[in-house]
């Protein structure tokens, strides 16, 4: 489940964008301000849903007593014509939350069924596919929710609640065992402390200290054979780096327990859907002269 609060203030402030100063000027001067209607929220393409939450806070932020119908929940699979939801209330409101709602939810969407093709590629093998800080500013733990309805796991949520000692931190610390020896004695006993390593040389030197993860950095799969045998399940292994469609069976194959994936959330198309407007039913001509 997402935050309530989270959503809400997401929602909120995307309509502030769109409606502006002056509201949704087309649809006021088009659509009396009593019209009700019933629209459908429809996929046009196959994917995995993800987002209901924020599109029916959209809703319902403009139409409190709107309601809101969900036929395929979060994590379902959709193909072209499926109807996602079913909305019903004042025509004003559904038409100028319209666009925030889709917005949220093709995004969403569009990452949770990117997800999906990563899981489906490695099935079996045991690996796990997960995510990146690699995320819109302000939409991650949207994002990170999306990744998680389409099958895959989440990395950390921010610099604050695991330590990875990536290359930087190494140079800047003088070295690997300096780090890592650095940032066990900052951590407290909860905190997870992952070890990025570019060559086995790197790697032999972090196993001779306390880690709880190494990250595999952009290693070929004959590395990431010998890299998992060098672990021998003393901690996790992570690869990372060179990862797509193309490549992710083979990496999962060698043994690695997760594969992050920042194209996840950085470059997952949106996925398409629509809105559509029932048409009321039409009025009887019977009698007519």
């Amino acid at each position: 489940m997402l935050p309530h609060n989270l959503v809400l203030a997401a929602v909120r402030n995307a309509l502030d964008e769109d409606l502006g100063l002056s509201g949704d000027i087309t649809t006021n001067a088009t659509v009396g301000a009593d019209v009700r209607s019933k629209a459908l929220l429809v996929a046009r393409k196959p994917g995995v849903v993800s987002g209901l939450a924020l599109a029916e806070a959209a809703f319902r932020e403009l139409d409190p007593d709107c309601s809101f119908e969900v036929d395929i929940a979060d994590g379902g699979t959709i193909v072209g014509g499926d109807t996602i939801a079913r909305i019903g209330g004042n025509s004003r409101a559904i038409l100028s939350a319209e666009r925030v709602a889709l917005n949220f939810m093709g995004r969403m969407c569009g990452i949770a069924t990117l997800t999906r093709r990563y899981v489906d590629a490695i099935a079996g093998t045991g690996a796990k596919i997960v995510d990146t800080r690699k995320t819109t500013p302000g939409l991650r733990v949207f994002e990170k929710y999306a990744v998680r309805c389409g099958g895959g796991h989440n990395h950390r949520f921010g610099l604050f609640d695991a330590i990875l000692i990536k290359d930087n931190h190494i140079v800047a610390a003088g070295g690997v065992a300096e780090a890592v020896r650095a940032a066990r004695e900052a951590a407290g006993h909860m905190t997870k402390i992952e070890v990025e390593v570019d060559t086995l040389d790197q790697l032999d030197v972090v196993m001779r200290e306390k880690v709880d993860c190494v990250l595999l950095d952009n290693m070929s799969p004959a590395d990431l054979r010998s890299a998992v045998k060098t672990v021998a399940g003393r901690c996790l292994t992570e690869a990372s780096g060179g990862v797509n469609l193309d490549t992710v069976k083979a990496i999962a194959a060698t043994g690695v327990d997760l594969i992050s994936v920042g194209a996840l959330t950085h470059s997952a198309p949106v996925l398409d859907l629509g809105l559509d407007f029932v048409a009321p039913p039409k009025k009887s001509s019977a009698g007519a002269a």
